[in-house]
């Protein structure tokens, strides 16, 4: 038994542009005639991936992104229009609300179709049959027409039906976003006991808490590419950021005339570097922050110091005059300051420094200049910084 359950390289999918009716006759035409069909929108390109048993992939990105057509070429819903995709093993999947299911039958009835489609034969669908009508617990719904169903209930349905053929792979497509929160918990733990039995999870959320709770690795697809690949935690922080940036307010920082006023940053080191990159730091690092200013007149300039989500929330911010420093003189003209922030506090994430020079009252900010840092590692805690803190043992209770 191979140990790559899935393995796709290349993969791509195009389909025509349809707008209006004619267009469904001449793509028609360009496939018969010419073989292909030049006017294609591509919306999944050049995607290489591997899933071994065992193993668990969050399947992430912003909508419109390629997900569900991964997912769909994965599990023979579509044929790729370049490259390929092998499966060694069965495929239990939940992608469309309400696929494989017939409308005007019972959920009673579904389960009994979809228990046939994989071969259960009638004496274990028998034994299986209470727990898969408990498991989706919808009371006396199971014996109406799944038509009257809400989209909750249709998957718990459907979910209950994969969770007792325990395939070798389970994909599931916003399953956790339908469900209600009883609901979700139930998912959730079953997923994870599928995986600690060795069961392998592909799983499509805009959830990051379950991405990160559930799968060791995920896969971010952006425009129909694969933007990163790797450790669910350097995956999912990597997305967060990008969307963070996309929310932040435009700061410009390279203006013409900001070193003709009175104050204004030359350069600014991180840790030592000097460059454009972002900076990246480990949980808990130290970050040294160096800056040299010019002083048109020679006045001492206050300097400002902030820290922001890359969305533009404000996390912390400083000033050399609030602690009574004193930048020193480098140069005729030319100051400098170095601040340090030990043991960072801050949550995994990308942020950004500014530096402000100000006029030595500290009323007036003269220039901005910025630097990126992004910080790494495993967590699945909230906000923005990390608060020290205990769980104190009750009575009886072992602390942990």
């Amino acid at each position: 038994m191979s140990d790559v359950l899935i393995e796709a390289r290349g993969l791509g999918k195009a389909y025509p542009k349809v707008h209006r009716s004619s267009d469904r006759l001449r793509a028609l035409g360009r496939l018969l005639f010419k073989g292909a069909d030049a006017d294609r929108i591509s919306v999944l390109r050049d995607v290489d991936l591997e899933v071994r048993r065992g193993e668990s992939l969050g399947l992430i990105g912003a909508n419109g992104a390629g997900k569900s057509t991964l997912l769909k070429l994965v599990t023979g819903v579509l044929t790729p229009s370049t490259g390929h995709v092998r499966v060694n093993g069965e495929i239990g999947a939940l992608l469309e609300l309400g696929a494989g299911f017939h409308p005007e039958y019972s959920g009673r009835d579904n389960i009994v179709m979809a228990a046939a489609l994989h071969g259960i034969s009638g004496a274990e669908l028998r034994r299986r049959l209470p727990g898969i009508i408990e498991f989706a617990d919808i009371g006396r719904y199971i014996d109406e027409p799944v038509k009257h169903y809400s989209s909750g209930m249709v998957v718990r349905l459907g979910f209950a039906v994969i969770a007792s053929l325990k395939p070798d792979l389970l994909v599931t497509d916003e399953v956790l976003a339908v469900g209600d929160e009883s609901f979700q918990k139930k998912c959730v733990k079953w997923m994870q006991d599928y995986l600690a039995d060795g069961g392998t999870l592909i799983l499509v959320s805009h959830s990051m808490y379950h991405i990160q709770k559930l799968c060791r690795h995920a896969c971010w697809l952006r425009d129909g590419e694969v933007a990163m690949i790797g450790d669910v935690f350097d995956v999912t922080q990597a997305y967060l950021a990008w969307h963070e940036r996309k929310a932040a307010p435009d700061v410009t920082t390279d203006n013409a005339d900001r070193h003709n006023v009175e104050f204004s940053v030359l350069d600014i080191e991180l840790n030592g570097s000097a460059g454009l990159q972002p900076l990246l730091l480990e949980r808990g690092d130290t970050l040294r922050l160096s800056a040299r200013f010019r002083s048109r007149d020679g006045r001492v300039p206050c300097v400002a110091v902030g820290i922001i989500r890359a969305d533009g929330t404000p996390v912390y911010g400083v000033s050399s005059d609030m602690d009574g420093h004193v930048p020193r003189q480098s140069a005729p003209n030319e100051y400098a300051c170095d601040l340090q922030f030990p043991d960072l506090p801050l949550l995994p994430g990308s942020y950004t420094v500014r530096v402000h020079p100000m006029d030595p009252e500290g009323v007036r900010v003269f220039d901005t200049l910025e630097r990126g840092v992004t910080i790494r590692g495993a967590t699945r805690e909230f906000g923005l910084v990390q608060l020290a803190h205990r769980w104190d043992a009750g009575a009886g209770e072992v602390a942990r």
